[in-house]
């Protein structure tokens, strides 16, 4: 009777169990897929970004490209800056120049012309004969001591503002400073040194401002 019981019971469960046996592969992967929620949010995820970053990539490259457009134009304005800063120092530094020069050798006309008047006291204290020059003769004397005197001031004068004698006697001849007027052969002199000066010659401030005229020595 028993061994009937469980037949029984097996037949009407049946349907069941095969029913079950059917929907299993449906079930497993409605299981798997609750059991695992995480890892297809983050599939979903990925592909979401991976279509956001495609769909974006236009705007990317176009905001790449106006950033270089930029990051070239602000080159470019500061090598203009820095140009311009470097030709702002050198006119500054020309200007301040010419302004020193101005002030060095804005005199130059000016003491061109007292160089005359300096000749020829120099040449009126050459041209008064030494021997008359006595007791006797005292109006010739306090003349000759007058010019004597009036020709060392203005060769003071003429120091105190940069303008200094060349009387290159024995010197070498630089064409910078002197100016031949003749060559000629001189026994006991050195070939190319100034035997004989004619003019004396002026420097203002180191710059020539009359050469002094000369003889030079030439080989025999």
């Amino acid at each position: 009777m028993a061994a009937v019981a469980a037949r029984g019971a097996l037949r009407s469960r049946s349907p069941l169990l095969g029913w079950a046996l059917r929907t299993s592969p449906r079930l497993l992967c409605v299981a798997t897929q609750q059991k695992n929620p995480g890892q297809n949010v983050d599939e979903d995820q990925s592909q979401s970004h991976n279509e956001q970053k495609a769909e974006a990539s236009p705007a990317e490259k176009m905001l790449t490209e106006e950033k270089a457009k930029l990051e070239e134009q602000l080159k470019e304005v500061t090598d203009k800056y820095k140009r311009a800063l470097a030709d702002a120092e050198n006119v500054r530094q020309r200007s301040q120049k010419l302004v020193e020069e101005a002030k060095l050798y804005g005199i130059q006309s000016f003491c061109k012309d007292l160089l005359e008047v300096a000749d020829i006291l120099e040449k009126a204290t050459e041209s008064v004969p030494k021997e008359e020059i006595k007791d006797e003769n005292p109006h010739l004397k306090s003349l000759y001591e007058g010019l004597v005197m009036t020709e060392v001031q203005i060769q003071k004068v003429f120091k105190k503002h940069g303008l200094l004698r060349l009387n290159p006697v024995g010197a070498k001849f630089d064409p910078y400073e002197h100016e031949a007027l003749f060559h000629a052969p001189m026994e006991g002199k050195e070939p190319g040194t100034i035997a004989l000066v004619s003019k004396i010659g002026y420097k203002l401030h180191g710059r020539t401002l009359r050469p002094a005229l000369v003889g030079v020595v030439k080989d025999a």
